[in-house]
């Protein structure tokens, strides 16, 4: 009985000590995400995991142990686009007009989705599904959003109305609407100041 009782704190330190990568499992790990960038930048978020894996010079049970899933994928894949967006939320924070800064925030955010064909659509989809690895970046990104349109209807340029999960789905729509018609690049730009048009209206 005694040796058990004093096994359980063994196995809970354990626990609590973060693996660390090893090398060869970090360059993997890191060949993997460079191929998957390359892969849906030319041929959108649907790519093949399977020739991911291949160009990484890896099999699929490599890129399925460091990637379980294709949304864990395009979670990491994002990740620098969305550092980017957190860091230029800040920054817009104490520029002089909030609603300017909230709509080219938007604008930024229907940028980096683009860079990906098919990102807007699977960011959509997960905006409610916690369980998807692609949701983590949903919060932060609300956080961010959420701050800039508070300060923009604190300084009465914002319906009070507006909700920030229901503008994050706009501007979704918004990239995957510009991403559907390739050949006007002017289109996320007209949608996005209609958009700001109906914040505005009382």
């Amino acid at each position: 009985m005694a040796s058990t009782t004093s096994a359980e704190p063994q196995k809970t330190r354990e626990a609590a000590i973060p693996r660390v990568m090893r090398a060869d499992a970090r360059r993997n790990h890191d060949r993997l995400l460079t191929e998957a960038r390359a892969a849906f930048a030319a041929h959108g978020t649907d790519a093949s995991l399977e020739d991911v894996a291949r160009r990484a010079g890896v099999g699929i049970g490599t890129l399925y142990r460091h990637f379980p899933n294709r949304h864990a994928l395009l979670s990491a894949v994002f990740e620098d686009a969305l550092n980017d967006l957190l860091a230029r939320a800040r920054e817009l924070l104490t520029a002089p007009e909030p609603c300017t800064a909230l709509v080219t925030w938007l604008r930024e955010m229907v940028t980096h989705a683009g860079e990906y064909r098919g990102l807007s659509r699977a960011l959509m989809s997960v905006s409610s599904d916690t369980s998807s690895a692609l949701s983590r970046c949903n919060e932060p990104i609300r956080q961010a959003g959420g701050a800039l349109l508070t300060r923009a209807q604190e300084a009465g340029k914002v319906r009070p109305d507006v909700e920030i999960g229901d503008l994050l789905q706009l501007t979704h729509a918004i990239a995957l609407a510009a991403e559907e018609s390739g050949e006007d690049p002017q289109l996320a730009d007209r949608l996005l100041n209609l958009t700001l048009r109906g914040l505005k209206d009382a």
